[in-house]
């Protein structure tokens, strides 16, 4: 699929003039967020095709800028058209192409001498943009202590809390102060599964060293998503030897996980005990007064104007992370420009009535979560990884096909928790169906030896749990 692909029946250029439609709708900050580099137009008898990079911004853009889209090319086209949104692998692939490329040429400027002052040129958080209250204090604190120019008391961080609760955005604020106070300072923020990625592609390109001195000789090292490693025994290796090699020289390495380090599954001890040794702190969900500034915070960037009693009300009603606060302002906003009314009260309730109804089940996927690692003997931060292993798999599957029963997520909300796509949960749900059709058991490895259980049983006794 390609944007400059055309219809012979379309006006020329019909597609750049939904483009700029659709921007003029959404705005600059929605439409380059979402359309303007991961996103592919063609226009081919009567239908507007979106391709999207991955399943993720396919299922974002199909629920949340159907109409937007269908309104956009209906004020280009002077006419109705249908909207249909997949996944454009050629697109995806051209997407990481360039990621690989940018990277091959940033590790040759560096072998060469010639590495610009900050390796991770887009930073999207600032740490004075961080709202702080009694549930991220310590991790703001500590974080703002990691960007003085002296050594201090440590050079190690580790931050950990569920999802959507600011870790990246310490890791990114941290980046940001240390650029800004140091222009010349090396950094990189990464995550681990960019690291894991880099360094596969180093070996296969016989440029290990090369990957090494880009590596190991940074000022500031942010790595995110550190419980992506586990199960990657060479990768844990290399990573290991980095950290020690810049802890070493008395620079600096923050890292963010879901989990403690000692609680991620599979993860090497050398490296749970040099993560340990720093300073480990926790940041938990925001608390009600820091979910109402937060909201406030964001109604003002977005030159939203919102009555206290609504943000009062969202602050209450949505307990979990940022994200879902966020997600419910873009939602209130969204409305109200289509409405072309304020948000008020009622406008709130009526519009977030289906994501309040999620949020507010007596089950949630991180009850589930806990309560299936416990019974197979792993841990939350294992069903988020990429390992196989059978009875993470098991765990993992389980989890996904409670969750389905057990709440009102659906199939993209499941895998967005998870951290897989929509399709992996699909077919985790399908085999357990064809499991309790058949009456199989499962097999799993516990400390004690291979337990066996039906499934139907396992259900029953995780069901009870969390009842």
């Amino acid at each position: 699929m390609s944007a400059t692909t055309r219809n012979i029946c379309a006006p020329a250029d019909s597609d750049q003039a939904i483009r700029q439609a659709l921007a003029h709708r959404l705005g600059p900050q929605k439409y380059n967020a979402w359309f303007r580099h991961g996103t592919q137009l063609e226009l081919q008898d009567g239908l507007l095709r979106v391709g999207a990079a991955n399943p993720f911004v396919a299922g974002w853009i199909e629920s949340h800028f159907a109409e937007e889209l269908a309104q956009a090319a209906q004020e280009v086209l002077k006419h109705p058209v249908a909207i249909t949104v997949g996944v454009d692998a050629a697109l995806g692939e051209q997407l990481r192409r360039r990621q690989r490329d940018a990277q091959a040429k940033l590790v040759t400027a560096t072998a060469q001498g010639k590495s610009p002052v900050a390796v991770c040129p887009a930073l999207r958080h600032r740490l004075e943009d961080f709202v702080t209250g009694s549930s991220n204090r310590l991790a703001y604190s500590a974080a703002l202590a990691m960007t003085h120019a002296d050594k201090g008391l440590c050079n190690r961080l580790f931050i950990h809390g569920s999802c959507g609760v600011g870790k990246t955005h310490l890791l990114q604020g941290i980046c940001a102060a240390v650029q800004a106070a140091a222009p010349r300072a090396r950094f990189k923020y990464i995550t681990a599964e960019q690291f894991t990625n880099h360094f596969v592609e180093a070996i296969r390109a016989k440029r290990v060293e090369t990957f090494r001195n880009s590596y190991r000789q940074l000022d500031l090292l942010a790595i995110d998503d550190v419980h992506f490693l586990a199960a990657k025994r060479a990768t844990q290796e290399e990573f290991l030897h980095t950290f020690n090699a810049i802890d070493a020289a008395g620079r600096k390495v923050v890292m963010a996980s879901d989990a403690h380090p000692s609680m991620v599954g599979q993860l090497a001890e050398q490296l749970v005990s040099r993560f340990v040794s720093g300073m480990v702190v926790k940041v938990q969900p925001p608390d009600p007064a820091t979910r109402l500034a937060i909201l406030r915070r964001w109604a003002e960037r977005a030159n939203l104007q919102v009555e206290r009693e609504v943000l009062e009300f969202v602050a209450s009603a949505i307990t979990g992370s940022v994200r879902e606060l966020e997600g419910a302002m873009v939602k209130l906003s969204a409305l109200a420009e289509i409405n072309r009314s304020p948000v008020t009260l009622a406008l709130a309730r009526q519009g977030l009535a289906d994501q309040l109804s999620q949020t507010q089940s007596a089950v949630t996927m991180t009850d589930i979560e806990s309560a299936v690692a416990a019974f197979f003997g792993v841990t939350p931060a294992d069903i988020h990884s990429s390992s196989r292993m059978h009875t993470v798999s098991l765990a993992r599957m389980t989890a996904m096909f409670l969750a389905r029963r057990r709440t009102r997520m659906s199939f993209p909300e499941i895998g967005r928790f998870c951290g897989k796509n929509h399709s992996t949960v699909v077919l985790a749900v399908q085999k357990m169906e064809r499991m309790l059709e058949g009456d199989q058991a499962c097999r799993w490895m516990t400390a004690a030896g291979v337990k066996e259980m039906p499934l139907g049983g396992v259900l029953e006794r995780l069901s009870e749990q969390l009842a």
